[in-house]
């Protein structure tokens, strides 16, 4: 009878570190799943700003900055309902363009839209948000 009692014993032992080691592993996999996903953040993040990155610079073209103003349009129209992927825009006064009225803000619903001048050369920065990552405004004015 003694035998018996202290198989039950061990017996439920097993049961109760099978139970804890399982435990362990669940909350593991859930750590490592929260990981991956700050990964996949890192990669979205740099995809969305290599977007506006990419006409970053001192010496841009009126063509090139046409298109980041086309780029920045389309961004915000997406991403309409979710302002912090929206990127606002600021041309500084003074800069070269096609006519008086510089475009600035988000952009949305802004479907004449002037343009900069094809012959002139633009400064394009771009500033990112200091939470996020995301770039949140940029900045064209007249190269030096």
């Amino acid at each position: 009878m003694e035998n018996a009692s202290k198989a039950l014993i061990i017996a439920g032992a097993i049961l109760l570190a099978i139970l804890i080691i399982s435990l362990g592993i669940m909350i593991y996999n859930q750590a490592s799943g929260t990981v991956n996903n700050n990964a996949i953040d890192e990669v979205d993040i740099t995809s969305f700003n290599q977007k506006f990155t990419q006409y970053e610079g001192d010496n841009i073209k009126g063509a090139q900055v046409d298109a980041l103003l086309d780029q920045i349009r389309t961004n915000n129209v997406t991403y309409q309902d979710d302002t912090s992927r929206q990127v606002q825009l600021e041309v500084k006064s003074g800069t070269n363009w096609t006519s008086n009225t510089l475009p600035s803000g988000n952009l949305i619903g802004n479907t004449s839209l002037t343009r900069a001048q094809s012959g002139s050369s633009y400064k394009v920065k771009c500033t990112m948000d200091s939470k996020s990552g995301l770039v949140e405004k940029v900045t064209i004015e007249n190269a030096s």
